[in-house]
Formats: structure tokens, C-alpha cells, sequence
């Protein structure tokens, strides 16, 4: 019987209450009427301002993408520039070592040339001032020379020799065989 009683039930509240998944037809047509206000307000104002949204976004990428090309361009084009001002410099920094190398060497030869001339200039002075000092000494020996050999010979011979001209003649003689010697044994 109480099974009897649920099954009467059931079937009673089955006609008595709406489906849950099936809802009734006034809801279908003013959920309708409402999807159809909403789709016409989004169709009309929503999405005219999205899309209008959506453009102006492109554009703004789409000129910000110019912007970063041409800054990419003017930036390729400065580091060409830098780039070439750099060769360039790197020529001039050549051109000027170059330049001072040859400088050098030319201060350096003139440098030589100078001191050779200097030196030579130098050594001409040296020999000069030696065969003087040479002349003057052999005057000087020659006239000691002959009044020792003279003083010597007078003291061997035991009389004085005064007369100046044969004494000068017999110095002479004496120093040119003294000289005849020196070369011979050279």
C-alpha cells in the first residue's frame, strides 16, 4: 500500500509541477524577447565601440611598428655613419704614424749628418792642433836637442863651438839622419 500510495503520488506531482529542464512557454518567449533587446543593444552599441576600440589599437600598433622601423632604419643608418667616421679615423691615425715614421728618420739623418759633420769638423780641429803642438814641439826639441849636442860635442872635442852656422848645419844634419833612421825602421 505505500508503495501503491508513492506511485499515486508521483504520477500526481509529475502533471501538477513543471519539468525543471523544460521550462515553461512564457519563460521561452520573455527570455527571447530579452536575448533579442540585448543582441540589438550589443549589435548597435557594444560593438561598433569594440570594434572602433579594436582599430584604433591596430593602428596604434600598426604606427608603432612604423615608429620602431624607422628608428631601426635611422639607427642602422647612424652606425654606418659611426661606422665609416671610424675607417676614416683609423686612415688618418695611419696616415699620421706614417707620417711621423718618416719624420723620425728624416730627424734622425739629420741628426746623423750633423754629428758626422760635427765629428769630422771635430777631428780636422784635433789633427790640426796636434801637428801644431808636433811642429812646436820639434822646434823646441830641435833647439834643445842642438844646444845639448853642441854643449856634448864641445865637452868630447874640448872646445867650444860658437859659431852659430855650423853648429845650426851640424844639428841639421844630425836630426836628418836621426829622421832617415826612424823611417828606414818603420
Amino acid at each position: 500500500m505505500l508503495n501503491a500510495l508513492v506511485a499515486f503520488a508521483a504520477e500526481h506531482a509529475e502533471e501538477a509541477a513543471p519539468s525543471p529542464l523544460i521550462p515553461a512557454w512564457y519563460d521561452i518567449i520573455w527570455s527571447a524577447v530579452c536575448f533579442v533587446v540585448i543582441l540589438f543593444v550589443f549589435w548597435r552599441v557594444v560593438l561598433p565601440r569594440m570594434q572602433k576600440l579594436l582599430d584604433e589599437r591596430g593602428a596604434a600598433i600598426e604606427g608603432n611598428i612604423a615608429k620602431a622601423d624607422e628608428a631601426q632604419r635611422q639607427a642602422e643608418a647612424a652606425l654606418e655613419q659611426y661606422t665609416a667616421q671610424l675607417a676614416e679615423a683609423r686612415k688618418e691615425a695611419g696616415e699620421i704614424r706614417e707620417a711621423a715614421r718618416e719624420d723620425g728618420k728624416k730627424i734622425v739623418a739629420e741628426a746623423k749628418d750633423t754629428a758626422a759633420a760635427e765629428a769630422a769638423r771635430i777631428t780636422a780641429t784635433a789633427h790640426t792642433q796636434i801637428e801644431a803642438e808636433r811642429q812646436t814641439a820639434l822646434v823646441s826639441l830641435r833647439s834643445e836637442v842642438g844646444t845639448l849636442a853642441l854643449d856634448l860635442a864641445g865637452n868630447v872635442i874640448g872646445e867650444t863651438l860658437s859659431d852659430d852656422q855650423k853648429a845650426q848645419a851640424v844639428v841639421d844634419r844630425f836630426l836628418a839622419d836621426l829622421e832617415a833612421s826612424e823611417k828606414a825602421a818603420q
